[in-house]
Formats: C-alpha cells, structure tokens, sequence
C-alpha cells in the first residue's frame, strides 16, 4: 500500500477514534484524557497494533496541540493580571517547589543515581501539566470559578522557572562550566523579559496589527505568530508553551475573544493528539519493572499537589471546597516531565522508564483528582459526623419557652450561613481588555 494511503488510513482512524472516544466520555461524564492516552499506549511502540506511518505527522500534532493549549489559555487572562498573579502569589510558588521537588531528588538519590539525576528526577515530580489542566478545566467548566485564577498563577509560576531550570538542567547534563551555562540562562532570562515588556507596554499595539474583521485574516495571522513565536523561544532554550502562553495574554479586547472562538476547534483537535502522541511514545513493557517507586512516587506528589493548591487558595481568601478544586486540578503532570526526563536519559538511562511510569499514573489519576478531589473529602467528612455517637439526652433537663433549642455547637452555624459582603462572581472566565 503507498505511504500515503496509509497515512490517511491511520490519520482517520485515530480522529475517528478520538471523537467516539470523547462522546463516551462526554456520556459518563470524565474527562477524555486517560481514554486518550490509554489509546495510544494500545497502538504505539510494544502495544497492540503500532502505527509507525503516522507516527512524525501526530508528533508535530502533538506539538500544535500544547502550544494552541497554552495559546487558549493565556488568551483568557491580560498582561496586568498575569503581573498581579505573580506578585502576589511567589510565595506560593516557592511552597510549590519545596513539597513537590524535594521527593523526586530523595528518590533518586535513595536510588543511588547521583545528583544530576537528582537535579531532573525533581523537576519531574514539581511540575504540573499544563496542557493536561487547561484542558481539564475547560471540560469541567472552571474558568470562571474563583479558584482558577489561583490554578493558574501556579502553572504560569512554574512554567516560567523552566526558563530558567531547562538551561540550567542541559548544562549540568553536558558538564559545561559556569560561564557556559550562564550565558544559556541569560538568553533565556532575556527572552522571557522582553515578551512579557512587549505584551505589558505594547499589547494594545499588538492587538491592533493582527485585528481583523475577516475571521480568515485573523485566524491565519494568530496562528502563525503564536508558532512563530513558540519556534523562536525554543531556540533561544525557552520553553515554546511559555511563548505560546505569552502571545495569548499580548492579545485583548475584541482580538482576543475573536482568536478564542475561532481557534477552540482547532486546540481540541490537537489538544487530543497530543495525549494519544504520549501514549504512543511509551512502550507499555517497560513499566511493569519500575510501577512500584513511580506508583509510590505518584502517591506522595499527588498530597503534596493538593497541599499546595490547598495553601495557595487560602492565601487568596478561598474557601475549603474552592481549595481542594485548586489542590486536585494541579495534580497531573505530564509534558514538561516527559521533556525533562527525555534531556536526562543519556546521562541516567533508568530515569526514562519511571518518569514514563510516573507521568502515565498521574496524567490518568490528574483529571480524576481534579473532578473528584473536593466531593471525596465532603463525603469522607459528612461520614464521619454520621458516625459520631449522638450527645446523651437527659430526661431532667427542660427547655424554657422562649429560649433556644440549638445545642452549643451548632450556634456558629448562624454566622456562618449569614450573607457574604460581596456576591460571588460569575461568568466563564475574566473579560480581557475590560
């Protein structure tokens, strides 16, 4: 059969599979992306029915697909707010590196791989997916709840360190000297200023060039310089989701919710080959040997996750149940990781099979966390008062007319259900350029 036609065979297949996939999931209400990636592993390397004629155009695919993720999401969100976000909320980022980094380095140094295995081990289990929450709050309808703005100063938080940890992480790894790696870290560092000096000064500027009245126009002028921009930023050792990210707050107004819809078709096209892409990549007979450190490994990180969404919600005045939204939703972990291990492999090769093992668990056990986290505590919770024995009743105590019924403990109930000073808000997400 020509390459060709088998190209088109395989392309159709995995789309037509991808839509079945996401109905039946639509219909039992969880998110795709577990299904996503569990057919990959299926018809990738070792699984069932490898795919190898489609194999570089779903890996430029899945490439499209995280940069329109983090396009879509910075155009939810202005400069200012990104600013705002960031100064207020570093101190939840540091508290996010401490609980999340330090067990991928004790693992690995436990494990006897050394400290630059140590170095990349950590930056597996700190970072979350970006790309895997954006789209699971977008399938849950999160944008406009009060904790996602939290969610996502974390995401960008730390998607901005890999600016900084990626060079610092690929001179450890080729043993180049401080001088090397510090001209690496100040490109990089550079890069980051000038595009977000460019979107915080001149993002109206930005938003009137590409502005255009024919949807045509626009979608092809966005498009094009947000993989221009992605492209330009990977090469100078900045992350591509950063540019991408980046260009979407650059953009305001009338541009941006233009962008919005006309690119929302086309993220989740691409959004799902990506997910299928990893489980390509992953040969399933590898991760038997390594599933009990990275089952272990995904077990601590997925608490010290919620911990961490839990402390950054309520730094921002968020209630229990909005704080364990934030803390489930940043639990997956996923391309970032697979980026850093891919870097580590030639120096550590026992580093590749459990950072797949590990990803593979938490960017299944992610979507589940985010949309089960918060009921699963509520249920545990109200259990547990069931299953308190009631207060004895004692038959010589009467209860004066007039006076109230309620025993002590249930009084701070009062204030508690009493009007909150300012209405929630509402809607699907912040209004850019208001």
């Amino acid at each position: 059969m020509h390459e060709t036609t088998t190209l088109l065979i395989e392309l159709g297949a995995i789309i037509l599979g991808l839509g079945l996939i996401g109905r039946f999931a639509g219909r039992i209400g969880l998110s795709p992306i577990p299904l996503y990636l569990l057919v990959g592993l299926a018809f990738g390397t070792g699984g069932l029915l490898p795919m190898s004629a489609s194999e570089d155009f779903v890996a430029v695919g899945a490439e499209i697909g995280v940069i329109l993720l983090l396009l879509l999401l910075g155009l939810e969100y202005t400069a200012s707010e990104l600013v705002g976000n960031l100064k207020t909320q570093y101190p939840s980022g540091v508290v996010d590196f401490v609980l999340n980094a330090l067990p991928g380095a004790a693992a690995a140094l436990l494990l006897g791989w050394g400290p630059v295995a140590a170095v990349a081990l950590a930056g597996v289990t700190w970072i979350s997916s970006s790309g895997v929450i954006a789209k699971v709050l977008t399938d849950l309808g999160r944008l406009g709840n009060r904790e996602t703005p939290v969610i996502l100063g974390i995401l960008v938080m730390e998607d901005l360190a890999m600016a900084v940890y990626l060079p610092l992480l690929t001179a450890l790894l080729a043993g180049v000297g401080l001088a090397g790696g510090s001209i690496t870290l100040l490109i990089a560092l550079g890069t980051v200023g000038l595009v977000l000096y460019l979107a915080l000064r001149h993002g109206r500027l930005i938003s009137r060039a590409v502005s255009s009245d024919n949807p045509e126009m626009l979608l092809l002028v966005v498009l094009g310089l947000t993989l221009l921009v992605a492209g330009i930023a990977q090469e100078l050792q900045v992350s591509a989701a950063v540019g991408a990210f980046l260009v979407g707050i650059a953009l305001s107004g009338e541009v941006a919710e233009g962008a919005r819809k006309l690119l929302t078709p086309l993220r989740d096209l691409f959004a799902a080959v990506f997910f299928v892409f990893f489980g390509l990549s992953t040969d399933p007979t590898q991760i038997p040997p390594v599933l009990l450190p990275a089952l272990l490994l995904a077990v601590v990180t997925t608490v010290t996750k919620i911990l961490t969404g839990w402390y950054a919600a309520s730094r921002a005045g968020i209630g229990p149940r909005g704080r364990l939204r934030a803390g489930g939703a940043l639990v997956a972990r996923g391309e970032f990781s697979i980026v850093i291990a891919g870097l580590a492999v030639a120096t550590e090769p026992r580093i590749g099979p459990i950072a797949t093992a590990y990803v593979l668990i938490l960017v299944i056990l992610g979507p589940l966390a985010a949309r089960w986290t918060e009921p699963a505590v509520g249920w545990l919770r109200q259990n547990r008062k069931s299953a308190e024995p009631l207060p004895e009743c004692h038959d010589d105590v009467a209860v004066t007319p007039g006076t109230a019924s309620a025993t002590p403990e249930s009084a701070p109930a009062t204030t508690e259900t009493a009007p909150a000073p300012a209405p929630a808000p509402s809607g699907h997400g912040p209004a850019k350029g208001s």
